[in-house]
């Protein structure tokens, strides 16, 4: 016990000497806990729309009103050309293309069917798939209006008529920091669990003072206990200032127990400081640490859920992403913090996470070998 005392005096006093490294490590998840949420976000709005109205009627200036006026888009072209209009997505002024025909108030009337066309530049193929999505709702919102009035400017009864009542659970107003800002926090300690504590000891075999130690007689678990301790510490904090910031900046208040995201953060740093160490074990330099280690956290922020659904992936990809750990902490966060989830509803995960770190740490702890010379 005095052996890991004195061990862990070292490391904190090794740690905050350097004291540019502590706002390193301090001020910078703050600063991109405070950015990344208002750049990295999913929700399109201000697409832009070339409207060709050939009919120029009443129906067509009621129509094109309800589509600016949603939010969700903005007029980057009016015109009676459909070529003009094309122009427009081909020098990226405009994203979609929604074409009025001739007589369209006239043969809705009459006919009591027409169409409009729509054109969608699918480069960006998220954007394109919402900003349609979205441009029909309008237009299927809009000829209901029109039917409705219809129907009760008529003497005859209307067609019966369902209607949907739909709410939205755990985030009513479909506030996407809910969604992303607790999934940042968490690719913010994987790289201090990850990367840090992989440098702290690759440091240790740049320097040489490695080589004492492997003399001396602390045992191996004892020096790998002191090792990863302090940078346990240090992502509990990092947390915490995350969490303060999330309520303060976003408002973004857990509904469940903060004991069950403090329980799950350690089970969680338990694994990623694993993986720091099995890196750090492969590693002679601080290039080669980083190298293995930026590679790791690279692919858990592209397939851990941070910003896609994993449950799109393909099969073999989500039984790989099922050995992630952050993948699981993402979905505690979530749960915990949206849902009010108790140990019972995150198990699961909580359990997968344990195994995991048990794997890697243990892997690491053979795989280091401490040798006299």
């Amino acid at each position: 016990m005095k052996t890991l005392l004195f061990l862990l005096e070292k490391e904190f006093r090794q740690i905050l000497r350097n004291k540019q490294n502590v706002s390193i490590l301090i001020i910078g998840p703050v600063i991109q806990l405070l950015l990344l949420p208002l750049a990295a976000n999913y929700s399109v709005k201000n697409i832009s729309i070339a409207v060709v109205d050939n009919d120029h009627s009443t129906f067509s200036r009621k129509l094109i009103p309800k589509i600016t006026s949603s939010g969700n888009f903005k007029m980057a072209e009016y015109t009676s050309s459909y070529r003009q209009a094309l122009s427009a997505v081909q020098q990226d002024k405009a994203d979609l293309v929604l074409q009025i025909p001739l007589h369209f108030e006239q043969d809705l009337v009459r006919e009591n069917s027409q169409k409009l066309y729509i054109a969608i530049n699918a480069i960006d193929g998220t954007k394109a798939g919402l900003g349609g999505y979205y441009l029909g709702s309008i237009i299927s919102d809009f000829n209901s209006d029109i039917r409705n009035s219809w129907q009760q400017g008529s003497s005859v009864s209307g067609s019966p008529h369902i209607s949907v009542v739909s709410s939205n659970w755990y985030n009513p107003l479909l506030d996407y920091n809910l969604y992303i800002v607790p999934a940042i926090l968490v690719t913010l300690v994987t790289a201090l669990a990850a990367m840090q504590s992989a440098f702290n000891i690759v440091q240790e075999k740049e320097s040489g003072t490695i080589e004492q130690i492997n003399v001396s007689p602390i045992k191996k678990y004892i020096f790998i206990l002191g090792k990863l301790i302090p940078f346990l510490l240090m992502g509990i904090i990092i947390f915490s200032l995350g969490l303060g910031i999330a309520r303060l900046v976003y408002g973004i208040i857990p509904v469940g127990s903060l004991i069950v995201l403090y329980a799950s953060l350690i089970v969680y740093l338990f694994a990623m400081l694993g993986l720091g160490l099995l890196v750090a074990t492969y590693s002679d330099t601080q290039m080669q640490a980083m190298s293995l280690a930026f590679f790791f956290i690279m692919i858990f922020n592209m397939m851990s859920g941070v910003f896609n659904s994993v449950d799109s992936m393909p099969g073999w990809a989500q039984g790989l992403v099922e050995t992630f750990p952050p993948s699981h902490f993402i979905k505690i966060m979530r749960m915990v913090v949206l849902k009010g989830s108790g140990f019972g509803d995150i198990a699961y995960h909580l359990g997968a996470m344990a195994i995991i770190g048990l794997v890697l740490n243990s892997w690491a702890v053979l795989n280091y070998r401490k040798t006299s010379g």
